[in-house]
């Protein structure tokens, strides 16, 4: 198996890794995530009830286009593309992004060594029971891992940003600038971007007279997503975004939403699954398949 987020696959988030294992920022306590979704891709924080009814196209099997989820009357505002921010067929910024622009913090971090972790809602804006908000602050907390200490992991979308860092010159770049991650640690900062590529300290001049770590982490011959999965299919080691990887850390990444739709902070224990500290929130956890989708048990 091998989850889509391809830059997973490529040096960047294996050169950002090694900086941060080998302490070029010191010890992480937070670390900021950021993404221009949807950015006008894709409805958030409305319309706040079911779109009117359309003819279905005579191409399409409404039907099974609505597979699992509840029956709804057609409307081209859902399909093909803009289904993503309706509650009941996506996601969300979180859903869509989170898995590629996360990577680097749930892999540098160690993150899915937490056995416990809670999510809080910091900012949602546009809330309503039938698409995403328009814009959200999501923070994850994680226990100490390891030698690492606790840290905060916030999540931006819709343009939101973290703030500039104490100690560095306006004007200097974040990350790809509307994507990308901020580490703040005890003896510096780091950001890289997208895909955690072009790692590098902050500010600028950091970088002068900075030598790379020697490489500690095998590298994806061309950071190539898909080679690496055929790889693995034909006998080869596992692919790199493997379930065994990308279960725990889309997991983590979507409880994110289940605090969003509770509008509160939650605990969650990755060993039970479950919500420790509103067991009503657990409903969240799965969903109400329709009538004959139902999945066989």
């Amino acid at each position: 198996s091998q989850m889509g987020n391809q830059g997973h696959s490529g040096d960047g988030v294996r050169n950002l890794a090694e900086m941060l294992w080998a302490g070029a920022a010191g010890k992480i306590t937070e670390a900021h995530i950021w993404t221009d979704r949807p950015g006008g891709r894709w409805p958030h924080g409305g319309p706040a009830e079911a779109a009117p009814a359309q003819p279905v196209p005579e191409t399409m099997d409404w039907d099974v286009w609505i597979g699992t989820a509840p029956m709804r009357d057609y409307n081209q505002i859902y399909a093909p593309f803009k289904w993503r921010g309706w509650i009941d067929f996506g996601c969300g910024g979180l859903g869509d992004m989170a898995c590629h622009i996360m990577d680097p913090a749930w892999f540098a971090l160690k993150l899915g060594e937490a056995k416990t972790f809670s999510v809080e809602p910091v900012r949602q804006e546009g809330k309503n029971d039938q698409t995403w908000p328009s814009n959200a602050i999501v923070k994850y907390s994680f226990p100490a891992r390891g030698d690492m200490p606790p840290v905060d992991i916030f999540w931006y979308e819709n343009g939101l940003k973290p703030p500039l860092p104490e100690g560095v010159p306006e004007g200097q770049k974040l990350g790809d600038g509307s994507n990308g991650s901020l580490f703040i640690g005890s003896e510096g900062v780091l950001t890289a971007g997208e895909y955690g590529g072009d790692a590098r300290l902050l500010p600028d001049e950091r970088m002068k007279d900075f030598t790379p770590p020697a490489q500690s982490i095998p590298r994806i011959s061309g950071g190539n997503h898909y080679r690496d999965f055929l790889a693995a299919c034909k006998g080869g080691s596992p692919a790199c975004s493997n379930f065994d990887y990308a279960g725990p850390f889309t997991e983590m990444v979507l409880f994110g939403n289940i605090a969003m739709r509770c509008d509160k902070r939650l605990e969650y224990d990755c060993e039970k699954m479950a919500v420790t500290n509103d067991p009503d929130a657990n409903k969240f956890l799965t969903k109400e398949y329709r009538k004959g989708w139902e999945l066989p048990i």
